[in-house]
């Protein structure tokens, strides 16, 4: 479908054409479900020429061509430039782009000259019917390719409220401007100034706004209607040839379209840079749990929060035992991975709504919101289990003090002060956590 619909503006020859969406496809179904679909894409282009002009044979030889062109775009595409993750960075975008313009030619190549030694194009016109062929091809790919692989990645619309008002008023200043340009709204006929430069404001707010999803969604949408108003002979590259009103188009959206491509990768980028700065500013990079400053600003939010609800929340304030020791015996490699062992045991066996940090160098505290010291004492149980239960070496154990505020502290460092206090209190009295469970257990005024 995607071939006929190319081929019915197709002037040059009747299976040479400027527009030829098929390419994004072939090259979308190839990356996407791999290399076993080639049958599919050679039938299909088989199909569409045979019922198109040439005999069977010359029809094989430019099915050939389209499949090898996908086939060999894709393992380029795979190989050069990070596959289906090709639009997340610019370099890769850049990559894409040169891959499919290059492979564009394959197709050309095999078809064309299938054609001439059939007897079906004139050897005069190769090239006219070379260039056709390659720039319709390459700016299929361009354009489809990119918008098949990025929805299919991700089909989920998770726009907020607000967001939705803005897609709509993108949605409608681009189809607004393009209609003006292209479609004769404001002006009839064709004319020679540039004033097809207008509608790339609106792909660069597409894609700095929203996404590489977004501005592929929204070139496509800019290459339809510009299509559409260039072969009623309206817009800028209207020209009294068609052929060639839509070859200066198409060289046109190739390069808007990489570019949009392009600077929505870099946004793109540059929100997870930002996304990983601030996830750095309150993580701990060795075990993953949040930092000190972001234990900090728990803890004030739960003290705003008591002030709303008058519930109480628990701090625990845990030690590793002997931490020194297996460093020496073991090593500082085996040292910080009994570190994260105790992370990790901390990050399965607190609830969501808890916040697990590391306080020091091998302390760590969790934050335990509507919390008293019952429920305190069930979350040091199952630590304390799971720490006891650890087969790997080697072993280690923690020692833990409580808080709870306001009962032990009315402020963030008073509450911390008074875990502080608990937890090596508990080391000096106990010589380890593992008695603390137990004295919780066994006597709740102790504790």
């Amino acid at each position: 479908m995607a071939g006929k619909l190319g081929l019915s503006m197709a002037f040059v020859h009747p299976s040479s054409t400027a527009v030829w969406p098929a390419t994004g496809i072939a090259l979308a179904a190839f990356l996407i479900l791999g290399y076993r679909v080639w049958p599919g894409i050679f039938i299909g282009a088989f199909l569409v020429n045979i019922t198109t002009a040439g005999s069977a044979l010359t029809s094989l030889g430019v099915a050939t061509g389209n499949t090898l062109e996908g086939v060999v775009g894709a393992y380029l595409i795979a190989r050069f430039a990070n596959g289906r993750s090709a639009f997340d960075r610019a370099s890769d975008t850049f990559r894409f782009a040169a891959v499919v313009m290059a492979s564009a030619s394959i197709a050309a190549t095999v078809g064309v000259t299938s054609l001439s030694l059939g007897g079906y194009a004139p050897w005069p016109h190769y090239r006219e019917i070379w260039a056709t062929w390659w720039l319709g091809d390459g700016v299929g790919g361009l354009l489809v390719a990119p918008l098949l692989i990025l929805w299919i990645a991700d089909f989920r619309i998770r726009f907020k409220w607000r967001e939705y008002a803005e897609v709509f008023a993108l949605l409608v200043c681009l189809v607004v401007t393009s209609q003006i340009v292209f479609g004769g709204l404001l002006f009839a006929g064709p004319r020679n100034y540039g004033i097809e430069y207008v509608c790339i404001p609106f792909l660069i707010w597409a894609a700095i706004r929203f996404g590489q999803r977004e501005a592929a969604s929204a070139t496509v949408l800019l290459s339809g209607i510009a299509i559409w108003g260039t072969m009623r002979g309206l817009g800028p590259f209207a020209i009294e040839s068609k052929n060639e009103s839509l070859l200066l188009l198409q060289a046109f959206m190739s390069v808007v379209s990489v570019m949009t491509l392009a600077l929505a990768a870099m946004s793109a980028e540059r929100r997870r840079i930002e996304e990983q700065v601030r996830s750095l500013a309150v993580t701990d990079p060795l075990t993953g749990l949040a930092n000190y400053r972001m234990l900090v600003d728990t803890l004030d939010a739960e003290i705003r929060r008591f002030g709303r609800t008058d519930r109480p929340f628990a701090l625990l304030l845990l030690d590793m035992d002997g931490l020194k020791q297996i460093n020496d015996t073991h090593g500082h490699l085996t040292g910080s991975r009994a570190l994260c062992r105790l992370a990790d045991i901390l990050r399965v066996h607190c609830r969501s709504m808890d916040t697990a940090a590391r306080y020091g160098g091998d302390e760590f505290a969790i934050v335990i919101p509507e919390a008293d010291v019952d429920d305190a004492q069930r979350v040091v149980r199952r630590i304390q289990d799971r720490v006891a239960g650890d087969a790997e070496d080697p072993p280690f154990t923690v020692s833990i003090g409580a808080a709870v505020f306001p009962a032990d502290g009315g402020t963030r460092d008073a509450v911390l002060a008074a875990a502080d206090n608990a937890l090596y209190e508990m080391k000096r009295v106990h010589k380890g956590g593992h008695s603390l469970a137990r004295q919780w257990h066994d006597d709740d005024s102790e504790s």
